[in-house]
């Protein structure tokens, strides 16, 4: 079974894609987002995957790619089209060529246009193909830098994407209005710039009128991407020395297991942000724990330490996930929530929960 996650990126408007194999655990990436390389390793690992290698569609000009920082995590392979100038990858793929997770395998298809490297995957087993910025949703990549042509770009929408099977999906690289997904029968039929009875001449007249302003991240994102979005000092920004053993969530907070709160009471806060009453139930208390329900919490935030990381407790993890998040917009940055809260301190210590 195929497992299909559409991400996304805020800031850039970027679309990730996350393609993996129910059975083998197989897994791949296209077009990971530096700033969002925690989230998708959560996912992936949430998920039970492995993953097995990055895609991108091109040499990004708004954004940096996460390639190499999945590279260093995962030992992954990275992958992109032959032409695209990048280095760092390991893959190059030429036109046809095949990337394969699990049973599945994601044909490059050479498009070319918005950059001379650009490449899109065709999942033919599942009719998706992932475009990048070569054909957007009612629209199309830019093609007035990175060697782009509109020339280039119309021939590769015609001839590679318009003549797979009309139900065929389309995921892009970016939207800007909200849209996630349109086919190969609706672009054929509606995209103003390339669809209907628009011909060659058209189009090219078309984007060469376009006067858009100069790309606002091109300057360093063109040069990271050129090196797989490799740092110039080769470090990890995001794998910063940790307080402890934390796991980062795809609901956007760490965690942190019970067996290490046990040991390493001293050096950090623990906040109860149960109701008061549930302190002298069952399951009782941590030692040495703050009492502020999370109901309290926000109006009471100068009440908690700050000399020391805090651990957010309450009966089964869901409040005290809501405190960390609270917590890291109060200013805290040394926040982690207790995995399984105190149902799994008390299976820890052998305590009836009941």
């Amino acid at each position: 079974m195929l497992i299909f996650r559409q991400l996304f990126d805020e800031r850039s408007s970027t679309y990730t894609y996350l393609l993996g194999d129910r059975e083998t655990g197989d897994a791949v990436l296209i077009d990971p987002v530096f700033e969002q390389v925690n989230r998708d390793l959560a996912l992936i690992h949430e998920l039970c995957l492995s993953l097995k290698a990055v895609l991108d569609t091109h040499c990004h000009a708004d954004h940096v790619t996460a390639a190499w920082l999945l590279k260093q995590r995962t030992d992954c392979d990275v992958a992109v089209g032959l032409g695209s100038g990048v280095s760092g990858a390991n893959l190059y793929l030429t036109d046809g060529e095949c990337v394969c997770f699990g049973q599945y395998a994601l044909k490059a298809l050479s498009t070319p246009g918005h950059t001379n490297g650009c490449t899109s995957y065709f999942l033919e087993s599942h009719s998706k193909i992932f475009t990048g910025d070569t054909l957007l949703i009612r629209g199309c990549g830019r093609t007035d830098f990175q060697e782009g042509s509109s020339v280039e770009l119309f021939r590769s929408v015609r001839d590679k994407i318009f003549t797979l099977p009309s139900h065929t999906e389309i995921y892009p690289a970016h939207d800007y209005r909200g849209l996630t997904a349109t086919s190969v029968g609706e672009e054929q039929q509606h995209n103003p710039r390339l669809g209907g009875k628009i011909s060659e001449t058209d189009f090219v007249g078309y984007m060469n009128n376009l006067n858009l302003p100069y790309p606002s991240n091109i300057d360093f994102s063109v040069p990271a991407n050129l090196f797989s979005g490799e740092p110039e000092n080769k470090k990890d920004p995001f794998d910063e020395k940790q307080w402890g053993p934390l796991r980062y969530t795809f609901a956007g907070f760490w965690e942190i297991e019970a067996y290490w709160l046990q040991e390493n009471l001293d050096k950090v806060c623990v906040l109860d942000v149960r109701e008061i009453e549930e302190r002298d139930g069952p399951l009782g208390f941590i030692t040495g724990s703050i009492l502020i329900p999370l109901g309290q919490l926000e109006s009471r935030l100068r009440e908690i330490p700050k000399d020391k990381p805090l651990v957010a407790v309450c009966r089964a993890g869901s409040r005290s996930a809501r405190a960390s998040l609270t917590l890291k917009e109060g200013g805290f940055s040394q926040v982690a929530n207790l995995t399984g809260g105190m149902l799994g301190w008390c299976a820890l210590h052998h305590v009836p929960s009941d």
